[in-house]
């Protein structure tokens, strides 16, 4: 079980609209997945320069949450510094790279479904190996059912297509970075248009085990693209000003959504090395330095302690807080 963040000294379970505004961008460093669901993950795990770095800040706000909500805590967190409501399930992360941002749209992934002996587990991304041309013919045979209910379905990358309609605008759906490596039983389409999306996930289905792409990449050892998976649904408000984003530090995803352990080891401690160093530098000359740490449950904003420099000199001689301990937290 995950716990609060009391050795913060802020309560747990805090809403977005208890954030206070969001830091400059250029001064605001965003961590998504530092901390794993495994506490054993961070064991014997050595992270000097965030230590010390931590001892220049102090926790200015959390983001509060659990495991069951449909964005994880780094998307909430990304939306709040930019700006956007935090509606879950309905970030319009889409929309907001389209040329079209205040129209319905949505992300639909190509993925495998994994069935087990008592879930369905879904990998999608750098776990399918997709080339953009199979990407692209699974797309285009996808797309005339979409068509038929008045969505239009485009590649956008070799492992995204971008969906466009209004029927996008009544879902709330779990992110890809929720859901990737799990089980999905829990995570099915809400909303009023739940239905619909249910059943075009079950023709998507039959129709992908029939394509010729199936055979191909089951013979050449591949994962089958047997499904998909529709996330970041919905448009941008009319008007909303939005910030630039802050610099996200994303070496630590990857390996995380691949649930491999030791690769995200290994990935924390080159953050620790590389970035978290310059950072620390930026501190120690008393620049301004926002960092958020994002886990599974929740996302805690540092930034520059306030109180005068006697009371950030007592900070640094009662010694920076324990860095995996704290990651423990969130």
């Amino acid at each position: 079980m995950g716990r609060g963040c009391g050795d913060c000294g802020i309560p747990d379970n805090l809403g977005m609209s208890a954030w206070p505004p969001a830091p400059d961008p250029a001064t605001h460093w965003l961590v998504p997945c530092a901390a794993l669901d495994d506490p054993a993950a961070l064991e014997g795990l050595t992270l000097p320069n965030l230590r010390a770095l931590l001892g220049h800040l102090a926790p200015q706000a959390q983001l509060g949450g659990d495991t069951e909500r449909l964005n994880p805590p780094h998307e909430r967190a990304l939306a709040w510094a930019i700006g956007l409501p935090d509606a879950d399930g309905q970030l319009p992360w889409a929309a907001l790279g389209s040329e079209h941002p205040e129209q319905a749209q949505a992300w639909v992934h190509p993925v495998h479904f994994q069935v087990g002996m008592d879930q369905v587990r879904l990998f999608a991304g750098e776990a399918l190996d997709l080339d953009e041309a199979t990407s692209r013919s699974l797309c285009a045979a996808l797309a005339p059912l979409c068509a038929e209910d008045g969505v239009r379905l485009t590649v956008d990358s070799a492992t995204r297509w971008r969906a466009e309609g209004p029927r996008l605008a009544g879902l709330a759906l779990a992110s890809l970075d929720r859901v990737s490596g799990r089980g999905v039983a829990a995570w099915q389409p809400r909303g009023p248009e739940g239905a619909w999306l249910r059943r075009l996930g079950n023709e998507a289905q039959m129709l992908f085990y029939t394509h010729p792409a199936h055979d191909a990449r089951q013979t050449a050892g591949r994962l089958p693209v047997n499904g998909v998976w529709v996330s970041a649904p919905g448009a941008v408000i009319h008007g909303l000003a939005l910030r630039r984003p802050p610099t996200v530090l994303d070496a630590l995803r990857a390996p995380a959504l691949a649930a491999d352990t030791a690769a995200w080891r290994h990935a924390w401690t080159a953050l620790d090395a590389g970035p978290l160093a310059d950072l620390l530098g930026r501190a120690a000359r008393g620049e301004p330095v926002h960092l958020t740490l994002c886990g599974e449950r929740h996302a805690v904003c540092h930034g520059p302690r306030d109180g005068g420099w006697w009371t950030r000199l007592r900070a640094r001689w009662s010694g920076a807080p324990d860095p995996i301990d704290h990651l423990r937290t969130l």
